[in-house]
């Protein structure tokens, strides 16, 4: 009885809080840190015309960031308006797509390319006011993502067969062959311009890798679909702290061991130098001649010693759960993104136990 008196009147020194405290289960685990500028953000893709109603849904599943896709006006108030509105609903943007890089005249070298690289140009210059840090965007004009939708333990998935896209898909898309010399002329030409403005604006351009990874398709080469690509993109960028990696894991696990590097050694190599922006988190069934897209856990890769391998270079831009499959009336996929981004967080999570 003494005993509980005493405790008693202890408790009541310390005060409410600490009594509180004294209740309160243990912190076994970290949180996923997602706002330590540090860590990896778990992300999503979101369009500019999201509705009230998505955003909403987004924050109830815990997103906190996005890389921007947009079309629009590429000015400093349009994008702020849309920066704007997703933070109303916490939700902030980490990078940036404005499709005029695109264009066919900027891809292909034809007349009039020059203002579309102007209107690229402009967007940089508005990431960099607005303080989003990164830019991401591919140079593919011919490129054929997929030869047929599948069903994989019963969702709805994105297939590639190397076979039936030579034999029924493949066909000449433009007047002429655009061999990898003039891809790689109108690549160099476009960069030339696009890097001055995003170091002036403290932007980070993160180049995609070519999905699938085949040297040429459609009559029009394919120049990221190696290392190599990669190596000489990094020269003609001539040591530019704005020129890096957006690293995707589905395309690269696409090309499995013709890639030159694996994806660990992807991002020992550029995240270790400090030149990995963006990565593209997603798993497929296996490597070319043949893959379906699958949900990240059931895909040959494992996922958790990619984020574990991301951690361990101190990457620390955003993670995009891309190219979600789709469940039975899940015509939004709302519920495979909120899947893979439970998955994500709960490997982020992990990730920081171990390496810390």
């Amino acid at each position: 009885m003494n005993q509980q008196r005493l405790r008693r009147r202890t408790l009541l020194k310390l005060g409410p809080a600490a009594i509180a405290a004294l209740g309160a289960p243990a912190q076994t685990r970290p949180p996923t840190g997602e706002d330590d500028p540090d860590n990896v953000k778990i992300a999503h893709i979101l369009n500019a015309n999201e509705t009230d109603d998505d955003l909403e849904y987004y924050r109830q599943i815990g997103l906190r960031w996005a890389r921007l896709l947009y079309d629009g006006d590429p000015g400093v108030d349009s994008v702020r308006r849309i920066q704007q509105r997703f933070e109303r609903y916490g939700i902030r943007i980490y990078s940036g797509v404005h499709f005029a890089y695109r264009s066919l005249k900027v891809q292909l070298g034809q007349a009039g390319r020059d203002q579309d690289i102007e209107t690229y140009r402009t967007f940089l210059r508005s990431l960099g006011k607005l303080g989003i840090p990164v830019a991401a965007y591919d140079f593919h004009p011919g490129n054929t993502y997929t030869t047929a939708i599948v069903e994989r333990r019963g969702y709805k998935a994105r297939e590639f067969s190397l076979k039936d896209f030579r034999e029924k898909v493949e066909k000449q898309r433009f007047e002429r062959t655009y061999s990898a010399d003039d891809i790689w002329a109108t690549y160099t030409y476009f960069m030339k311009a696009a890097l001055p403005a995003a170091e002036e604006a403290g932007v980070k351009m993160a180049l995609h890798p070519d999905d699938p990874p085949l040297a040429m398709m459609n009559g029009v080469a394919k120049l990221f679909v190696h290392y190599d690509g990669y190596k000489r993109a990094e020269e003609i960028a001539a040591g530019s702290k704005a020129w890096g990696v957006r690293l995707c894991v589905g395309t690269w696990s696409e090309g499995g061991d013709q890639m030159g590097k694996d994806t660990f050694e992807m991002i020992r190599d550029f995240g270790g130098r400090g030149k990995l922006f963006d990565i593209d988190f997603r798993n497929v069934s296996g490597p070319l001649p043949h893959f379906v897209e699958t949900f990240p856990d059931e895909g040959y890769m494992d996922m958790y010693q990619v984020m574990k391998a991301l951690r361990e270079v101190r990457y620390s831009s955003g993670l995009v759960p891309d190219h979600i499959p789709q469940l039975i009336g899940d015509q939004k996929r709302r519920a495979g993104l909120a899947y893979c981004i439970a998955y994500n967080k709960a490997l982020l999570r992990r990730a920081n136990e171990e390496v810390g």
